[in-house]
C-alpha cells in the first residue's frame, strides 16, 4: 500500500466508513487537531526524562487515537466493528483527575499564573496544553453540527488540565519553581 494515493490533490478527503468531503470540514479540523496533540505527546514523551509520566502519556495518546477514529466517523454504524476496539474508558477521566490530585499534593499551592516556561519538559508539556485546548475548540465546534460523545469533550477538557498539572510537577521535580507572570 503506498502512502500516496492522491485523491486528497483536489482538497477533499475521505471519511472512515465512507464519504468524503473538503479538508476545511469540521470534522477534518477536529480529527486534525486531536491528531496533531498526539503527535506533541510524542514529542512530550521523547523529551528528557524519558520516563516522566510515560505509560499514562502513551495511554492517552491510544486514546486520542481512538477518539481521531471516532470524529472521523460520521456514520459509525457503518464500521462500528472497527470502532468497537476504539472505545474509550469513562473512569479516563476519574484516573486523570487523580494524577492531577496527586500531582497537587506534591507542589506548592497555585498562587499566580503561570507562564509556559522552565524545564524542557514543562515546556513541551505546556506546549501539549494549549494544543488540547485548540483540539476542544475543534471538537466542540463539530458537536455544534454533528453527534459527538459527551465523554469526548469531558476527555479532552480534563486532559489539559492534567497537562498543566504534569508541566508544574515536571518543573517541580527538576528543582524549578514555576515561572510566574
Amino acid at each position: 500500500m503506498k502512502i500516496y494515493t492522491r485523491t486528497g490533490d483536489a482538497g477533499e478527503t475521505g471519511l472512515f466508513g465512507g464519504g468524503r468531503v473538503g479538508k476545511h470540514h469540521p470534522r477534518v479540523a477536529a480529527y486534525g487537531d486531536v491528531d496533531e496533540l498526539n503527535a506533541v505527546l510524542g514529542l512530550v514523551r521523547a523529551t528528557p526524562p524519558a520516563d516522566f509520566a510515560d505509560p499514562l502519556l502513551e495511554a492517552i495518546q491510544r486514546d486520542l487515537f481512538a477518539i481521531g477514529g471516532h470524529l472521523a466517523t460520521p456514520d459509525p454504524d457503518r464500521v462500528r466493528k472497527a470502532l468497537a476496539r476504539a472505545e474509550l474508558a469513562p473512569d479516563r477521566v476519574a484516573e486523570f483527575e487523580r494524577a492531577i490530585d496527586a500531582a497537587d499534593l506534591e507542589l506548592p499551592p497555585l498562587r499566580a499564573f503561570v507562564l509556559p516556561a522552565g524545564c524542557p519538559k514543562a515546556v513541551a508539556l505546556h506546549l501539549a496544553r494549549t494544543v488540547c485546548r485548540r483540539a476542544e475548540r475543534g471538537v466542540v465546534a463539530l458537536a455544534q453540527e454533528a453527534e459527538v460523545p459527551a465523554l469526548f469533550l469531558t476527555y479532552l477538557n480534563r486532559l489539559s488540565d492534567l497537562l498543566f498539572a504534569l508541566a508544574r510537577l515536571a518543573n517541580h521535580r527538576e528543582g524549578r519553581g514555576d515561572v510566574t507572570w
